[in-house]
């Protein structure tokens, strides 16, 4: 039996970040793939990220650009944050679970793909005035 359940979840809830968040799990591109352009867009402007993901002609900007208008969208709505004020304070991408395959090849062999996936995570916070 937990003692101090009460006690321990007003702890966790105290400590939880209250920044605004969005988060794509099983994402079917490779995480290297997605750092490459997270890189790109850390630090900046909520709109001026958005500006850049719609030009860069990689995979992984279109699931970004879903990922940060919903961020923004939860700032607007949860936390009352104006979307102009808004910047990518953190932005990562871990491995999800990879989906192994198998090619066969000549003389009975196979050779195995690695099918990864992604848990992307970006984080918004405001700009102090």
């Amino acid at each position: 039996m937990a003692t101090r359940s009460k006690q321990k979840a007003l702890d966790r809830q105290a400590k939880a970040d209250t920044r605004p968040c969005a988060t794509a799990k099983f994402v079917r591109i490779s995480p290297f793939k997605v750092r490459i352009v997270l890189d790109i867009i850390r630090g900046k402007s909520v709109t001026e990220a958005l500006a850049i993901l719609e030009n860069t002609p990689k995979a992984a900007s279109e699931p970004l650009i879903k990922l940060v208008n919903s961020a923004a969208a939860n700032g607007e709505n949860n936390q009352n944050l104006a979307r102009n004020d808004m910047y990518i304070a953190e932005c990562f991408a871990n491995e999800g679970p990879t989906l192994k395959r198998i090619q066969a090849v000549s003389k009975g062999r196979a050779y195995r793909i690695n099918k990864r996936t992604s848990h992307i995570t970006v984080i918004l916070d405001t700009v102090k005035a």
